[in-house]
């Protein structure tokens, strides 16, 4: 009886085979389908079939290059929120400190904001389920905060000055997750404006700051690039259009199957003619560099930093019928000139070691470090100027990666939560303080000074964390510390805006830019 149903089983096998030698011409698909068939059917102990394919195509992808990927029906979701422009939420800032939750702000007009929850209020308890020192991840509770939009929540809070907990019933709504980091004039007539990713909403949100620098009296732009790891075509487009004349060649992809696509600027942008310069650093990746690399092509602005990240790979999604995504390599981008900016993954190993070995070997430092072969040459459409392509965005202006503020003990103190704790705290416990007598940026701006006190509380809280302190390296990392103390608590006391305001001033890149913008530098670059 049991050899019947091995040959049944068998004759279904081939009967399998012969079924998907019709529908697809592959032998090698025809081996995988036969392999599966095979495993779940005769294996000895019972398998996860759904597991066993998923392991299957991350090993096949694998062979392929490192952005083509796998990713089930929860990371699909996970990472499509940040680019989608909302989640649905109770719209809060938060942090979490010891063990509880610390609002640091309402999003402005957010639900949380509506029913009169403050910055400094602590949620200890969602839904009569106490989050507060019971060692719950972050994860945990966003799930908890989370929520259709609609949809009640009920909050137990505690307020600073007021005895008994707080209860608040929170209608979740649509939550917007912005773009841009800020916007604002670096000086007379220079707007700057910080983009952290290429969302669904970035060329919306870089057009209305732009109209609002521009009443300021905005003639020239920084656009800040640095960090941005790229995001949705059609956003990057839809920024360079803002720069680039009428069919302008923006990008262009290309690939094995997929047939060249060009994208062109429609030349009805709103700052085609002011001096632009861009920064880019070792983190501007994908999506920044089109954006970069039209701009440079087309001599339309100047770059200024380090090379940027090199990724020069076309994803197409494909969405499979469990949730989960195949994010599939399917092309090349290339610049006007017809550069690729993708750096070489003949080892996913070294590709993911780049950054680090362009370190070790001078580049971040050194702009002679860097050396590419002539036939990566090409030029610039109009002024015929010299470029690269072949990994990353080399700006016309390098700036070295500031090594001379950083130290272990600012990295450990960072690392093991001291600065942030110590800015919640402090934040807690002058607030009201700090909004009285300062009632705008500027006025906090210039006068507010990080003091001995507050240092020697910081040191102190680094102890506590395990960060043992070193007076040489304390005195070396100072300046920086001080700034970013002032910056984290413009943050909390205004937005994000604020915050990089104030570490603004210690970024040697926009300190070049503005250099090059007060001279002659930018003419002598573009004549």
């Amino acid at each position: 009886m049991n050899k019947i149903k091995i040959y049944v089983l068998l004759a279904c096998l081939w009967a399998v085979s012969a079924l998907q030698a019709q529908n697809f011409g592959s032998e090698a698909m025809r081996k995988l389908q036969m392999a599966e068939f095979a495993i779940s059917h005769f294996y000895v102990d019972k398998v996860d079939e759904d597991k066993l394919v998923e392991e299957a195509i991350i090993k096949m992808l694998a062979q392929l290059d490192p952005h083509s990927t796998y990713s089930d029906a929860e990371e699909v979701k996970k990472m499509n929120e940040p680019l989608q422009g909302n989640f649905e939420g109770i719209g809060v800032q938060f942090q979490m400190i010891e063990d509880t939750l610390l609002v640091v702000q309402p999003v402005s007009n957010g639900p949380s904001e509506k029913v009169g929850i403050l910055a400094g209020d602590r949620i200890v308890a969602v839904n009569d389920s106490a989050i507060a020192g019971v060692k719950m991840s972050t994860e945990d509770i966003m799930k908890r905060l989370r929520g259709p939009k609609g949809s009640k929540v009920n909050l137990t809070i505690v307020r600073r000055g007021v005895q008994d907990p707080l209860l608040f019933t929170v209608k979740r709504d649509k939550i917007p997750i912005l773009s841009l980091d800020a916007s604002y004039m670096i000086q007379p007539k220079t707007g700057y404006i910080r983009i952290n990713r290429f969302g669904a909403t970035t060329a919306e949100e870089f057009k209305k700051a732009m109209t609002s620098l521009q009443k300021q009296g905005m003639k020239d732009l920084i656009l800040d690039l640095q960090g941005n790891g790229g995001g949705y075509l059609n956003a990057a487009i839809d920024l360079a259009n803002e720069f680039l004349g009428q069919k302008e060649l923006i990008v262009y992809t290309e690939g094995r199957t997929a047939k060249r696509s060009d994208f062109y600027a429609k030349g009805n942008g709103d700052f085609r003619n002011g001096r632009l310069i861009i920064l880019v650093d070792e983190y501007t990746a994908s999506a920044s560099e089109i954006v970069s690399g039209a701009v440079q092509d087309w001599d339309r602005g100047i770059i200024v930093g380090r090379r940027s990240f090199g990724k020069g790979l076309v994803q197409r999604p494909i969405d499979l019928p469990d949730g989960s995504m195949i994010r599939l390599t399917i092309a090349r981008y290339y610049t006007p000139s017809g550069r690729s900016i993708q750096k070489p993954y003949d080892s996913t190993v070294d590709y993911n070691k780049d950054l680090i070995e362009r370190f070790n070997h001078g580049e971040l430092m050194n702009a002679d470090s860097i050396h590419f072969p002539d036939s990566l040459k090409a030029q610039t459409k109009k002024l015929g100027r010299t470029v690269y392509g072949g990994g990353g965005i080399m700006p016309d202006y390098f700036v070295p990666i500031d090594t001379t503020l950083y130290t272990d003990y600012h990295r450990n103190l960072v690392a093991k939560g001291a600065v942030i704790k110590f800015t919640m705290l402090f934040i807690e416990g002058h607030r009201k303080e700090l909004k009285n007598k300062y009632k705008k940026f500027e006025s906090f701006d210039e006068k507010f000074v990080v003091d001995d006190d507050m240092l020697a509380t910081l040191k102190e809280i680094g102890e506590k964390e395990g960060v043992k302190f070193n007076e040489e390296q304390y005195q070396k990392s100072l300046p920086l510390i001080k700034t970013q103390l002032k910056a984290l608590i413009a943050r909390d006391l205004w937005d994000m805006n604020e915050y990089f305001r104030v570490m603004n001033t210690t970024n040697e890149s926009i300190q070049k830019a503005l250099e090059i913008l007060n001279s002659d530098e930018y003419q002598k670059k573009l004549k």
